[in-house]
């Protein structure tokens, strides 16, 4: 078999698998270990997909600004923020970080509901500026234009002084094994805090964002306490 054909099988066998083990791909085309490798290393330079520890997995959603993003996969997310409501307490105080999923989960949140959110999104902040009895509180920081966030050293202060019952988390990318993450170091420190100090953490993940990795690492799978997808809870 051509090396380009035994790649192409690779990236067939990934979109059916979600994930590929070396050692599996070794026995399969019956070749080394280190031609394995190196079809994973030069699938990866051509961002087919992402190596791990013990193979390969699916590259995520391309990473595009946030108003490109509102534009993408609507139904999905208003599906999700729709579920999402019902974990929303009244009197409670709730950490909502910058996504597209988050925005629309804001954007359905009652009038009449009455809650303390604290945000580092300006959108999110600006669409509950309206809600008579939601308590906004808006985290500071250095502007992060392509996620529309607010990040760096004074908002990890301002987080590190919340207790919050929940943490609403977007999420770039998502594997059982490797846990969430995202492109930047920045915004995975961010999450990480976030993460820190809540008491539980809800993510709404549309089904692309699934068994793909980023290069920095926020957290274990199973800090989430409530993930949403458009198939239900999971």
């Amino acid at each position: 078999m051509l090396k380009n054909e035994r790649q192409q099988e690779i990236i067939d066998i990934l979109e059916v698998s979600k994930k590929v083990i070396t050692k599996e791909l070794v026995s399969h085309f019956n070749v080394s270990e280190d031609t394995i490798r190196r079809d994973l290393k030069e699938l990866e330079d051509l961002n087919r997909l992402k190596r791990v520890y013990s193979g390969a997995v699916r590259v995520g959603p391309a990473v595009t600004d946030f108003n490109y993003r509102t534009t993408v996969n609507l139904e999905e997310k208003n599906e999700m923020a729709l579920s999402a409501l019902e974990y929303l307490k009244e009197d409670s105080i709730i950490l909502i970080d910058g996504s597209t999923s988050n925005l629309a989960l804001a954007r359905m949140i009652p009038n009449e509901f009455k809650a303390t959110v604290i945000t580092n999104s300006p959108p999110i902040a600006i669409e509950l500026s309206n809600h008579p009895n939601i308590n906004v509180i808006n985290i500071g920081g250095e502007y992060y234009k392509r996620s529309m966030i607010n990040i760096g050293v004074s908002a990890f202060q301002q987080i590190n002084k919340v207790r919050a019952d929940l943490y609403v988390m977007g999420v770039y990318n998502i594997d059982p094994d490797v846990g969430s993450s995202v492109p930047t170091l920045a915004e995975a420190e961010i999450k990480q805090a976030m993460v820190s100090v809540s008491t539980e953490v809800l993510s709404m993940v549309t089904p692309d964002k699934f068994d793909t990795v980023s290069n920095y690492i926020v957290g274990d799978y199973d800090e989430i306490t409530y993930l949403i997808t458009t198939t239900g809870e999971k």
